[in-house]
């Protein structure tokens, strides 16, 4: 996949393109649905199929007291639309300049001139331009002056759900730590990549040595807990028991963190390495204990049900 990070670096043969257009964050089961259907858009007339999403969330800029964090950065985000099979991203700055820019403007200096654009799809709450003036039934208009046409995507919605499928739902499933819903949503596990640091080395300490990841991950880290799942290394994928939090049973971390015991392994060295922690369902929240003997039982507790959760009772 190509990514441009301003409509200046399309070059002037890119050809022409079918566009979805959004934030994309987390690029879960409802944008990947309009991305299959952009695809199958391209592939019709032998078009190119571009994403154009922006380096931040608009309300970043317009409203930050009311701003969300992002399901997960620009760079993963990249990636994840890699993976989709697309053919280009272009990366929009939102700034005040862009902001401020009136509806037409946008479409004639972005979708027109840069993208050569024959087909946009954006959803029913799509707005765009100077104030939010543009919405569908604008890009509609200008799309009859400039030749290219406007589909809206419908809403997805999971098996058995009512509600609709969106980057807020994600966010609160994993602010109640229900990462197992949360991968439904998501079309995929949930997952946060980092590099394996030095922390206290308090579990090896405890007889549990664990892989801390740094304090910047790539995504929104689910609620404070202990969890099953794994850890992945380049190929390797190890099973472990993973936890979020400060430990308050000593107090004495300053942030949170995800350190992830790997399970039925002994004597690895990870320090240095990216890696992937990958969640697959909660055990328990996080709780303070009384003493170190108490914390042993319920890690020992902890290792047990992570397996039974796995499925590998037996290593």
């Amino acid at each position: 996949m190509i990514v441009f990070r301003s409509p200046e670096e399309v070059p002037e043969d890119f050809g022409a393109s079918v566009v979805a257009i959004g934030k994309f964050d987390g690029v879960h089961i409802g944008h990947q649905a309009v991305i299959r259907r952009m695809r199958e858009d391209a592939a019709a007339i032998g078009a190119r199929a571009v994403a154009v999403t922006f380096d931040r969330n608009p309300l970043a800029l317009l409203r930050p007291e009311i701003c969300p964090e992002s399901v997960v950065d620009l760079e993963r985000k990249l990636e994840l639309l890699a993976d989709t099979g697309i053919d280009a991203t272009l990366v929009l700055t939102f700034d005040r300049e862009l902001s401020s820019r009136e509806p037409a403007d946008f479409v004639t200096g972005i979708l027109v001139d840069a993208l050569h654009v024959r087909t946009v799809l954006v959803g029913a709450d799509f707005r765009f331009g100077r104030g939010g003036a543009g919405t569908p039934e604008v890009l509609r208009e200008l799309g009859a002056q400039h030749g290219f046409t406007v589909d809206l995507v419908d809403d997805v919605f999971l098996p058995g759900s009512d509600r609709r499928v969106s980057s807020t739902w994600v966010r609160e499933l994993l602010d109640a730590g229900d990462v197992a819903e949360a991968a439904r949503v998501l079309g995929r596990p949930v997952s946060v990549s980092g590099e394996v640091v030095h922390g206290l080395k308090r579990g090896r300490e405890l007889g549990f040595p664990t892989a801390n990841l740094s304090e910047t991950v790539d995504a929104l880290v689910p609620a404070d807990g202990i969890y099953a799942g794994w850890l992945v290394d380049g190929d390797e994928r190890y099973p472990s028991a993973i936890s979020v939090g400060t430990n308050p049973t000593f107090d004495d971390v300053a942030r949170r963190q995800v350190e992830a015991h790997v399970l039925g392994e002994s004597g690895l060295d990870l320090y240095g390495h990216q890696v992937t922690v990958e969640f697959a369902d909660r055990l328990r929240g996080m709780v303070a204990f009384e003493g170190i003997e108490a914390l042993i039982a319920q890690i020992d507790a902890d290792v047990a049900a992570a397996k039974r959760m796995l499925g590998i009772e037996g290593r």
